[in-house]
């Protein structure tokens, strides 16, 4: 979760909010320090001594106290300290300013949740919670309590549960599911969850002979892995592919009756998390009825 996100997920009364990305500079540490006001168990990642500086100079200049937890590499290479002795000096760091406190740690293995086969999740996962399980024994050998160790996700839940290093976990995407998650997790433990996320589309062309042109194209999905896939009885077995900004194309299903203008397609996107932050409200169904519109407050707001 990025600091805008979260204060968008403030204002609906979601609380102890977790900024995952580190905050840097002025004004975006002045505007976690307000956030502190609304949500008191806000939580900030952090993984260089320039931000916490940046952070205790917002909180007392705001009058507040700042919940940090310090980012540990735990093989990404993205965010993070990389070493149990860089992990113990951001903590005394932190313990030296008043407007700051240690909350725990965080080590987040983005690129395991897609790794084919539970095993080789699983051995990933090893290795990192490794990492994480040095990073936090030097801390509290140190003096410095850990209370929080969060971590995981989707793709390695399992593993996660039963190594337990993490005492909090960060799955999300198992409420929606998507090609890559299908892709990787199979009838592995972690894939055993419905697809609930659908982009729907309409035929706006059905001139060519071989296929049919779609209202869903680029601007439509996360493009970041497989192809959309049409889904249900009608276009289950179609290909789709992208057709420009605005358009998909739709390759014709065999038999059946002729496609007509306006019908509708539900298409699984390629990755979910993103393709959700496109849109500004999500559609609730049960059977053919909608049940609820839901506006996405935090779409669009990864600042």
């Amino acid at each position: 979760m990025k600091l805008g996100e979260a204060e968008a997920l403030a204002q609906t009364d979601l609380r102890r909010l977790l900024v995952t990305s580190p905050v840097v500079g002025n004004d975006a540490a002045a505007r976690a320090a307000a956030l502190v006001r609304i949500d008191p168990d806000l939580l900030l990642v952090a993984d260089h001594a320039e931000q916490i500086e940046t952070l205790a100079v917002a909180a007392s200049a705001a009058g507040v106290r700042l919940s940090l937890v310090i980012d540990i590499d735990v093989g990404m290479g993205r965010t993070g300290v990389s070493t149990p002795a860089a992990a113990v000096a951001l903590a005394r760091q932190i313990a030296r300013c008043p407007s700051l406190r240690l909350a725990g740690v965080q080590g987040y293995g983005g690129k395991w949740q897609h790794i084919a086969g539970e095993a080789e999740r699983r051995k990933a996962v090893e290795e990192g919670m490794a990492l994480l399980t040095a990073a936090v024994d030097a801390l509290r050998e140190s003096g410095h309590e850990v209370r929080l160790v969060t971590g995981g996700g989707t793709g390695t839940f399992a593993a996660d549960a039963a190594l337990r290093v993490l005492n909090e976990v960060q799955p999300g995407s198992y409420i929606f599911m998507d090609n890559q998650y299908r892709d990787a997790l199979g009838d592995d433990t972690d894939g055993a969850f419905e697809q609930s996320l659908f982009v729907q589309a309409q035929v706006v062309s059905i001139n060519a002979a071989e296929w049919v042109t779609v209202d869903a194209g680029l601007k439509a999905f996360a493009t970041d892995g497989p192809v959309p896939r049409p889904t249900g009885e009608r276009f289950g077995g179609s290909r789709y592919f992208y057709f420009g900004d605005e358009h998909g194309g739709l390759m014709r299903p065999s038999g059946g009756s002729p496609i007509t203008l306006g019908e509708r397609v539900e298409l699984i996107p390629p990755h979910c998390d993103p393709t959700v932050d496109r849109y500004d409200v999500m559609y609730f169904v049960r059977g053919d009825a909608v049940v609820e519109i839901a506006a996405i407050e935090a779409a669009r707001r990864s600042q």
